[in-house]
């Protein structure tokens, strides 16, 4: 009866100390991807704020040159990768004007573009 106590008694207190553990390295983590996101803020909201103007339902495709207007403070490379990480792809249009679209947008585009085509009776 002793040892089946004594063994009760281990088990608790490990399950007690592991639950310790869990929980303040949960709260380590939360803590660390705060700090992250604090110094992620700029490019995370530089990212929201892209999707924001590539998701406007007047416009499927925007300017690169527009873009970067509204979202100022970045070298251009940088606003491009910013660009893709927000799901947009690059299209040039005849004129060789940079375009950007949101890849979830690209049926949209084309059923815009097919409307167009029937109107206009080619």
């Amino acid at each position: 009866m002793a040892a089946l106590a004594i063994a009760l008694s281990a088990l608790g207190g490990t399950l007690v100390g592991g639950l310790i553990s869990y929980f303040l390295q949960k709260q380590k983590y939360d803590h660390d991807l705060e700090l992250l996101r604090e110094e992620l803020k700029t490019e995370y909201m530089a990212e929201r704020l892209a999707r924001h103007y590539l998701e406007h339902k007047g416009y499927t495709d925007r300017s690169f040159k527009e873009l970067a207007k509204h979202i100022g403070g970045f070298e251009e490379n940088e606003l491009r990768r910013i660009l893709v990480r927000a799901g947009a792809i690059r299209i040039y249009k005849d004129d060789g004007t940079e375009m950007w679209r949101l890849l979830s947008r690209t049926k949209e585009r084309a059923l815009k573009k097919s409307r167009v085509t029937d109107e206009n009776g080619s």
